[in-house]
């Protein structure tokens, strides 16, 4: 393979890393936080997933030779920064991680258990995603209401990358973020320790309690298949590529497993970021393009010593600006939920009552609102089922 060759491989694979730390990591933080990590479980979260993402990636490129990528799960950030009121401190959250994990990692074994998770409609399952994200990606509106002299110029760097480099929209917000962040520092005078940005990571015990499981770990498990799993798969075939399916889930399901306890929700094949080592744009030939997603990998473990630095300058940012941030990460997620969540005319209404739910962030018994958009869903559109099932004997009776 030439030197040419080898330069676009490199590139894809770094820039692949890039987007798809940069363009997320934020609602990572967000998620953590809201289910009680402190700084510093939140920084080694950070780091471990960083990790089990370029390992994970590393494994599977080099042995199946398809362009495959993973990450974190960026919806299932989005269900922890709604799922606060189900966990009772972080080490609920973990046991929850742990529950979400071992799912993954049956799917994989257990093709059955993946059928059951598929059985859930689609829409539905989009529809509860979609509810989780409409009150975080409001915050990038409150947010400028917040703070407007901090989030107006990041606004206005992401609103020109969508009209010049749409694909580094949402990285050139976050480079507009740090230096908004670093000026507030500049007149501030706040001071950020060299030692808080040293990458380390914190074991958290976990506990099991079921507003938790319920609450967390198994929306968790819908949005990362339904939103991370399906969608990756359908992204490589676009390009001619079999994903490895099962290796896939049992690989990124173990990965999970082994991050969970060090602050890490979940990992999954990628979906987003997928078509960026994958496509022909890279400049690789096709049968090529796996080396694209080593080096991929290889660029993520380089991301993770930056965990720390990122988590400490985070903590350090004006109110408001970092929940406005992921706001605006997050709106291309919501489109795609929305749209996937009304493709079905027969199931508007079940649709809409599972948005509704979601979006409300009520709590019942403990569990929050992502659990209950999913129950609510699932039980209008059997109803729906149901119903349409009878009209349709009447009419064969009578006729």
């Amino acid at each position: 393979m030439n030197q040419s060759s080898t330069a676009a491989s490199a590139a894809a694979g770094i820039v692949t890393a890039i987007v798809g730390f940069t363009s997320s990591f934020v609602v990572i933080l967000t998620g953590l936080r809201a289910v009680g990590a402190s700084d510093g479980q939140a920084a080694s979260g950070l780091l471990a997933l960083c990790v089990v993402v370029g390992l994970s990636t590393l494994w599977l490129a080099l042995r199946h030779r398809v362009p495959v990528t993973t990450a974190w799960s960026t919806p299932g950030g989005a269900v922890l920064g709604t799922a606060g009121a189900s966990a009772s401190g972080f080490g609920d959250a973990v046991g929850a991680f742990i529950i979400c994990a071992v799912l993954l990692l049956l799917s994989g074994l257990w093709p059955a258990l993946g059928r059951l998770a598929s059985a859930i409609p689609a829409p539905i399952a989009q529809a509860m995603l979609a509810g989780v994200l409409f009150p975080l990606c409001l915050r990038a509106v409150t947010g400028l209401e917040e703070s407007p002299a901090a989030v107006a110029p990041v606004l206005i760097v992401w609103l020109l990358g969508i009209v010049l480099l749409p694909k580094w929209a949402v990285p050139l917000a976050f480079l507009a973020t740090g230096m908004v962040v670093g000026v507030h520092l500049a007149s501030s005078g706040a001071q950020v320790h060299a030692g808080d940005m040293v990458p380390s990571i914190e074991l958290t015990a976990p506990t099991f309690s079921l507003g938790a499981i319920v609450g967390i770990a198994l929306p968790l498990y819908v949005v990362t298949m339904a939103s991370q799993n399906l969608p990756g798969v359908a992204v490589l075939r676009s390009y001619g590529y079999q994903a490895p399916w099962r290796d896939s889930l049992v690989t990124t399901g173990v990965g999970s497993l082994l991050a969970a306890p060090f602050g890490g929700n979940s990992v999954n094949l990628a979906a987003i970021s997928a078509a960026l080592a994958a496509a022909p744009e890279t400049g690789v030939a096709a049968e090529r393009r796996w080396l694209n997603a080593v080096w991929c990998g290889a660029s993520y473990i380089v991301l993770a010593v930056s965990a720390a630095a990122v988590v400490t300058l985070a903590g350090a940012a004006p109110a408001g600006l970092l929940a406005a941030v992921a706001g605006v990460a997050l709106l291309g997620a919501f489109g795609g939920a929305v749209q996937g969540a009304w493709a079905e005319t027969q199931l508007r209404l079940p649709v809409v009552v599972t948005f509704l739910v979601a979006a409300s962030g009520a709590v019942f018994a403990g569990i929050g609102a992502a659990f209950w958009a999913l129950v609510a869903g699932v039980l209008m559109s059997l109803l729906i089922n149901l119903t349409s099932s009878g009209r349709l004997r009447r009419r064969g009776a009578g006729g």
